[in-house]
């Protein structure tokens, strides 16, 4: 298991994944990776029924790092190709961005192939490949300060991390179209509305709030649970699989352009993009 990662097998039957990337938990294939090879592991495992998906941190995950730390343009002047994140950016266009970008779409595939029923406890900022991470999860609990974004139009990219098909799955094709094309932040009772998120609670009550709805799955028959969990979700990994191939193709191409390069650099400043369509 990674460091990234805890997992806490508790006496109810209910297992917590952390993230522990604090404060923000920035996206990477180690942590999608690890999150998976946990959340698999419950699968076949009789002390769990149930799971939690949490986070340390200010954020539950702020997609890859567009601060200090990003990655420079390229010597193409390029800017760095974002790989599914929307706070976020990975590696330029080539045999190593292919690689991160493969790690990570396959790892959200695999959450998606996840029999035991997740809980994700959204507790701060789900945004860009953050969000996606999210949307894996059987169900979401959040609170007002949370906020959910797939900024990625004002990165001047494609979405990524299969939300072609989670996203639409879950607040319809007019709705994710409002989410994807605005780039908009929505508060946790906004996102709850919307669709996004099934529970809106105080702000010190999420993780709590998270645990109880697992436990009260826990609580069932195990097989008939992960039998509908399996029928509710049929598919679901391998359309996540087949869209995330159009997905890094369509962020390949848009990161080779001058309005990316501007993307990065207007949300690293917190402005609107100065963009040409170029």
């Amino acid at each position: 298991m990674s460091a990234a990662v805890t997992v806490d097998v508790r006496d109810d039957r209910v297992a917590v994944v952390e993230m522990r990337r604090p404060p923000h938990n920035f996206f990477s294939p180690e942590l999608v990776e690890a999150i998976a090879d946990a959340l698999e592991g419950f699968d076949g495992d009789p002390a769990v029924r149930a799971a939690v998906l949490a986070a340390d941190g200010r954020s539950f995950c702020a997609g890859a790092n567009l601060g200090a730390g990003a990655p420079a343009a390229s010597s193409s002047g390029r800017p760095p190709g974002p790989a599914g994140g929307g706070g976020t950016a990975e590696t330029d266009v080539g045999p190593t961005a292919t690689s991160v970008t493969a790690r990570l779409y396959e790892g959200a595939a695999r959450l998606c192939a996840v029999a035991t029923p997740v809980v994700a406890a959204v507790h701060g900022p789900a945004i860009g490949g953050g969000l996606g991470l999210a949307l894996t999860a059987s169900m979401r609990v959040t609170c007002d300060e949370a906020r959910f974004s797939a900024n990625f139009a004002k990165l001047g990219i494609h979405h990524g991390f299969g939300l072609s098909v989670t996203l639409p799955g879950l607040v319809g094709p007019s709705r994710a179209a409002l989410v994807l094309l605005t780039g908009r932040r929505f508060s946790g009772q906004e996102a709850t509305r919307l669709g996004l998120a099934d529970l809106c609670v105080p702000a010190d009550q999420v993780r709590a709030s998270a645990l109880a709805l697992a436990g009260e799955m826990a609580e069932n028959a195990p097989l008939a649970v992960q039998a509908m969990n399996r029928t509710l979700r049929a598919g679901l990994s391998d359309r996540v699989r087949a869209a995330t191939v159009h997905e890094a193709a369509e962020q390949a191409r848009l990161g080779a352009t001058d309005d990316a390069r501007e993307g990065v650099i207007a949300v690293s400043e917190r402005r609107p993009g100065r963009f040409t369509g170029s």
